[in-house]
């Protein structure tokens, strides 16, 4: 098993963080993976995006050309990103802030209204926790707990205090994920 995911959007979105949560969980589980972040030279603003890969042997390349998923946080992220999806995949739109409709029917899409989630749960900066958490209902391919598990032992002790809204969110996510493919199966 391997699985590629391209998490996309604005600097100071928490996109590399996301990826982060996903690496340690791969980790802490035995699995082996790479984490490859990218971003422009703007603190806030600019572009950012990092590659996570997850296998159960070694993985050969840290490049992916066809993600088998997509988590974009943002316009410019779905239009450069969407045609780039292996077919099949799964492509995770953050519905807040993009208001166009994927145009592509042979991925699986799930529209999250992360930033309004993220929002009613008492911190936006929990958008990008509610996006990973759609991406583990879609895929399957991590626990939860074990997600829950990697954040508590990986996050800095003086944020201890944030993790039942993470884990609420990452939560939230994923049942957004799972209701959605059960509508379209």
């Amino acid at each position: 098993m391997q699985t590629e995911i391209i998490i996309a959007g604005f600097g100071g979105q928490g996109v590399l963080f996301a990826g982060q949560v996903l690496a340690y969980a791969a980790m802490d589980n035995d699995l082996h993976v790479t984490w490859i972040p990218s971003y422009g030279p703007e603190m806030r603003g600019g572009t950012a995006n990092c590659t996570v890969i997850i296998g159960d042997e070694p993985i050969g390349a840290p490049i992916v050309k066809h993600p088998k998923a997509v988590i974009a946080l943002n316009l410019p992220s779905l239009d450069k990103y969407e045609p780039l999806v292996a077919e099949n995949g799964i492509l995770l739109v953050n519905s807040s802030l993009i208001e166009r409709k994927v145009e592509r029917p042979d991925v699986h899409v799930v529209y999250v209204s992360a930033n309004e989630i993220a929002e009613r749960l008492g911190d936006k900066r929990l958008t990008n926790m509610v996006m990973v958490g759609a991406w583990l209902g879609a895929s399957g391919v991590l626990d939860m707990k074990a997600v829950q598990t990697s954040l508590k032992a990986h996050l800095p002790a003086k944020h201890h205090k944030l993790l039942p809204a993470n884990y609420l969110a990452l939560e939230e996510g994923a049942q957004i994920a799972r209701e959605t493919l059960a509508q379209a199966a």
